[in-house]
């Protein structure tokens, strides 16, 4: 079963007058599967919502959840109907938020470290979409660093986010591998590898990211390897 036969049946339980927001209360403590679920909902649902932040929805914007996830022409109505419900929907956009970070954060608990990483993953999805049209606006940026705080994520891991696809952004290695600037070439080495594993498609998968969204790491992993050679250079010089 793919994943947008899945949220359609997921949508299809809402009773009349519930908006997509309440889809993700019910998927609450559920297994893998309902987790790739709400994954997939909370990129198209924030990116649908952020796609007005700058004031117009571009046609590449709509375009970018083909590059995020695998579409087929078979999926596009199954698809294209969530993007509309959270077009339509009455929340805001911080509810969303909220919901997607109860959705992957156990009540009254620091985040964990897979949770930790699926929301990070959301937020890259965002990002992607953001990018869409070639430029970062202001309000793009607001809408982005909000959500991260919603999310629990801190202000270097949005920093790192923003540096790995925003041109002109500032991009510091040690923080890309989420190490201190007088870290040791064994301690970038490792943390290097660590994220490189976290990275891994299978890894991705098993933490709540669709197979059809598992492309999401390959602009991570340049920017990782990237930061890996950058440590070694200054090293070596």
């Amino acid at each position: 079963m793919s994943i947008w036969t899945r949220i359609s049946e997921a949508i299809a339980t809402l009773a009349s007058g519930e908006g997509l927001a309440a889809v993700f209360d019910r998927l609450r403590g559920g297994a893998a599967p309902e987790r790739s679920v709400g994954f997939t909902i909370a990129v198209i649902a924030l990116g649908a919502k952020m796609a007005k932040a700058d004031g117009q929805v571009t046609k590449d914007e709509v375009a970018t959840f083909r590059r995020i996830f695998s579409i087929s022409k078979a999926e596009e109505a199954n698809a294209a109907h969530v993007y509309n419900l959270a077009r339509q929907d009455v929340a805001g956009y911080d509810a969303y938020a909220r919901k997607v970070a109860a959705l992957f954060n156990k009540p009254g608990l620091p985040l964990c470290s897979d949770d930790r990483n699926v929301l990070i993953d959301i937020l890259e999805g965002l990002f992607h979409i953001a990018m869409a049209d070639g430029s970062y606006h202001p309000a793009e940026d607001a809408f982005l660093r909000d959500v991260a705080q919603i999310f629990g994520l801190d202000d270097r891991c949005f920093r790192v986010l923003r540096g790995r696809f925003v041109d002109g952004a500032p991009r510091d290695p040690y923080e890309v591998l989420g190490i201190p600037q007088q870290a040791s070439l064994d301690d970038a080495r490792n943390a290097w590898r660590a994220a490189v594993k976290d990275s891994h498609p299978d890894v991705m998968i098993a933490r709540g990211v669709p197979a059809e969204a598992v492309q999401l790491a390959t602009r991570r992993l340049i920017a990782i390897n990237a930061a890996w050679h950058e440590i070694q250079s200054k090293v070596a010089a």
